[in-house]
């Protein structure tokens, strides 16, 4: 029997090395860019099992659609142990769009807004 094993988000950036940098220090992922040298056109971001893809289009500028979905719009939702440990390494940072909240749905997350405009929630 088919049995599905996991899903990698596909994010599209103007620049995959500087959003694969920022995603090393600001999130602790490893990167993994193609080709070996710039200019990049695909990347695969990785950390403890998760993966976020990156592909290039040049002069590509995320939407911002929040405005047509109040309730919350989100890119990647990612589950995790130790959602509170994360989070204190991370509070503070201006690219924290949601503080770490209980929701009435049993489950603590936080919001990131990364350099492209994407919304990555780390819940646990």
């Amino acid at each position: 029997m088919p049995r599905f094993k996991s899903a990698a988000p596909t994010f599209l950036v103007s620049d995959v090395g500087a959003t694969a940098d920022w995603y090393a220090r600001e999130l602790g992922f490893q990167s993994f860019l193609h080709p070996k040298k710039e200019p990049y056109v695909y990347a695969s971001l990785c950390r403890d099992g998760i993966e976020l893809m990156l592909l290039r289009l040049v002069g590509y500028q995320k939407p911002d659609l929040t405005a047509l979905r109040p309730e919350g719009l989100w890119d990647a939702y990612i589950r995790m142990e130790s959602v509170h440990e994360f989070y204190e390494t991370l509070k503070g940072k201006p690219y924290i769009r949601m503080p770490l909240t209980k929701q009435n749905y049993g489950d603590t997350e936080f919001e990131v807004r990364d350099p492209n405009g994407y919304i990555l929630v780390f819940s646990g």
